[in-house]
Parts: C-alpha cells; sequence; structure tokens
C-alpha cells in the first residue's frame, strides 16, 4: 500500500496493492498499522455507502461539532472528490484538494477531521463508501455551496452543464459565512 500526501500533506491518497488474475482481484482497504505508520491513526465507528447517477454532486458537507475523518473509496463508477480545509489554525484553511477515485484505479481518499468534503459523479452510476471516525450529527451538520465562489473550486462539470444537487445542498452556506461560524464555535472551546 502506498500512502502519498496530497498538496495539503494530512490529506492523504492511498493507492493499495491489487493483486489480480483470471478469477478477479483482492486487495487490502484497511491495515491499522500500515495507517498508523503513514500518519492515520483512525478508529473508525461509522460506514456509509451510497449510489448516485452521473452528474450528482455531493456536498460540500461538514460538522461543526464532532468532525468527522473519513477514508473513502468507490467500488463502482469514478467520482472527482473533493477535501476543503476547514481548521481555523490550519496553514492550508480554505483550500481545498481534489482526486479522482475509481473502480479502477482502487484509490482511497483519507479526508482528516475539519474538513468539508463533497464528490462529482462523473461516470453512468457510482458507488461510494466511507469509513467515518465520529457518528453522524445532522444537529451540526453544515454544508458550503458547490460552486461557492471564494474557494473556486475546479469541478469537472460533464458537458459544462449544472450538475444534480439536492435541494439541501442547493442551501448551502458561503465559505464566508461559514468561516464566522467555526470562528465562533473554535472561540467557545478555547
Amino acid at each position: 500500500m502506498e500512502v502519498i500526501p496530497t498538496r495539503i500533506s494530512d490529506v492523504k491518497l492511498i493507492k493499495p496493492r491489487v493483486f489480480g488474475d483470471a478469477r478477479g482481484f483482492f486487495m487490502e482497504t484497511w491495515n491499522a498499522r500500515i495507517f498508523a505508520e503513514a500518519g492515520i491513526d483512525a478508529t473508525f465507528v461509522q460506514d456509509n455507502h451510497s449510489r448516485s447517477v452521473k452528474n450528482t454532486l455531493r456536498g460540500l458537507h461538514y460538522q461543526i461539532q464532532q468532525p468527522q475523518g473519513k477514508l473513502v473509496r468507490v467500488t463502482r463508477g469514478e467520482v472527482f472528490d473533493v477535501a476543503v480545509d476547514l481548521r481555523p489554525n490550519s496553514p492550508t484553511f480554505g483550500q481545498w484538494v481534489g482526486k479522482v477515485l475509481s473502480e479502477d484505479n482502487q484509490y482511497q481518499l483519507w479526508v482528516p477531521p475539519g474538513f468539508a468534503h463533497g464528490f462529482y459523479v462523473m461516470s453512468g452510476s457510482a458507488e461510494f463508501q466511507y469509513k467515518c471516525t465520529d457518528f453522524y450529527a445532522p444537529e451540526h451538520e453544515r454544508c458550503i455551496h458547490w460552486n461557492d465562489p471564494d474557494l473556486n473550486i475546479e469541478w469537472p462539470l460533464l458537458a459544462g452543464g449544472e450538475p444534480i444537487v439536492s435541494g439541501k445542498d442547493e442551501k448551502g452556506t458561503t465559505f464566508s459565512v461559514a468561516r464566522l461560524e467555526l470562528a465562533q464555535v473554535a472561540e467557545k472551546v478555547s
């Protein structure tokens, strides 16, 4: 397994070793010892699985309390996966990383706690699976609008059209509003 830091070093691209033959393939997707050696010392409490049709965009989701670290992968199809640093004291606060994850490349992405997360489906459909380090807390969930101009994420939209977005995600806030709320939460904690 190869663990590669991205331009935001805490976000890591994981390239598992895949052993294939005429019968199919085998790969290890989680090994606590190997991941800890690579700086990912996580305990997972929840696994999620979603299926989305082509041109669906989910996110950018985060929790203002109980932030979730996520180990994400695609088991069918292809997505463009994005992590946005929302850690107020981070030198990369407000920056984003995007990687293509697919059933063909078998890559995984480690999205640490304190990041907003979203993905865009580039194939006919996609099955997306992720392990979380904390439980989903709807009262703490927030969403930044996918096309926030301050973040300027370079989504690879198909044919330049608008993506399919849920009503809840369409009502996502701006990064500037999220920044203020995150600062207020951090101030209360300290």
